[in-house]
């Protein structure tokens, strides 16, 4: 396989690969996979949704978007690296836990040593700390508290955090009001909104969806271990209905905002994500099978609820973001309109 064809596979999905595939792999393939790419593009729409709606009020400067967008890409990358480092040192991925079924685990595979391990996790944070002190030095006066916020729940997000059940909640912050928000306050003008922190929550509600579902999915596995995620205090019958719950929120909120007038009506083309979001609701109106369905697509087990909890967040993420910048569309060009 090409190098051009792995990054593709490995940002697309997340490839179980042996040591002898990733002793082949080149730096920024064996980063791609350590880091788990595939799950950026949920943080990159944040970025994006933030950078639209600065542009929708005419007052973007696209350079500070685009060091938003790569600051934010990666912090999300050193997150994810930092949650291995924590769950090995804690003995969380031994005996073919759960994480290391459904992707490599580079500390617990044995494909990286600890020191090598530790300099993936500083270069990729020193990445994303530069980005964010070029944006504390080049724009508004909120941005040391949204960078000091950014950088708390990357560091302590794996712990505690995740341990007592305010993972989710910390997910939700991030992916909308901080990202979103944040970026839309960088990129135009130094401006908060309250509006976007609002249009921030119901995108953020679908990567919190994700999280939920996978929790949720390796959820006996997290409670013989001590991790007390939200679905390990809920269980697993109301941690499901839970995230339906949240499915249905991100359709009142868009109603919401339409008839506030915040967005125009035709934010309401994410109503062509309902028959998805009952095709998932199937799933999770069920309990979670205890072995791998016949039905489920081949490699995607131990995810099962995350699964189709991702599937159903790219075709709402999608439409909610298409909609978006026909929202946009419209106001710049003096068609808008309101209820």
């Amino acid at each position: 396989m090409s190098t051009l064809k792995i990054w593709a596979k490995a940002l697309r999905t997340i490839p179980r690969i042996d040591r002898a595939e990733w002793d082949n792999y080149d730096i920024i393939s064996r980063w791609l996979v350590a880091t788990r790419s595939a799950v950026f593009i949920m943080t990159a729409i944040s970025a994006m949704i933030g950078g639209i709606l600065a542009w929708k009020d005419g007052n973007v400067n696209w350079v500070f978007f685009m060091v938003a967008l790569f600051g934010l890409i990666f912090a999300h990358a050193s997150n994810n690296l930092i949650n291995d480092l924590v769950d090995f040192n804690k003995g969380i991925d031994v005996n073919n836990y759960y994480r290391s079924q459904y992707g490599p685990q580079p500390l617990e595979n044995g494909f990286l040593t600890k020191p090598a391990f530790y300099r993936y996790i500083g270069f990729t944070l020193m990445l994303a700390v530069a980005a964010g002190i070029y944006l504390v030095m080049n724009t508004g006066p909120l941005t040391p508290v949204l960078a000091f916020l950014g950088l708390f729940f990357l560091l302590f997000y794996t712990w505690p955090l995740k341990y007592i059940g305010l993972g989710e909640p910390t997910v939700i912050l991030v992916w909308g009001p901080l990202m979103i928000g944040g970026t839309y306050y960088v990129a135009g003008g130094s401006v908060w909104s309250w509006e976007v922190a609002l249009i921030g929550l119901i995108y953020a509600i679908g990567p919190t969806s994700v999280l939920f579902g996978k929790h949720t999915d390796k959820l006996n596995e997290d409670k013989k271990k001590g991790v007390n995620t939200l679905p390990v205090i809920l269980g697993e019958r109301i941690a499901r209905y839970a995230n339906v719950g949240l499915w249905t929120s991100q359709y009142v909120l868009v109603g919401l905002l339409v008839v506030m007038g915040t967005v125009s009506p035709v934010m309401l083309i994410t109503l062509l994500a309902i028959p998805k979001m009952l095709w998932a609701y199937k799933v999770y109106s069920k309990p979670r099978p205890e072995s791998e369905p016949p039905d489920l697509a081949r490699g995607v087990w131990p995810l099962y609820l995350s699964a189709h909890a991702f599937n159903y967040n790219k075709r709402f993420g999608g439409l909610f973001l298409l909609g978006l910048i026909a929202d946009t569309i419209l106001f710049k060009t003096g068609y808008y309109f309101v209820f």
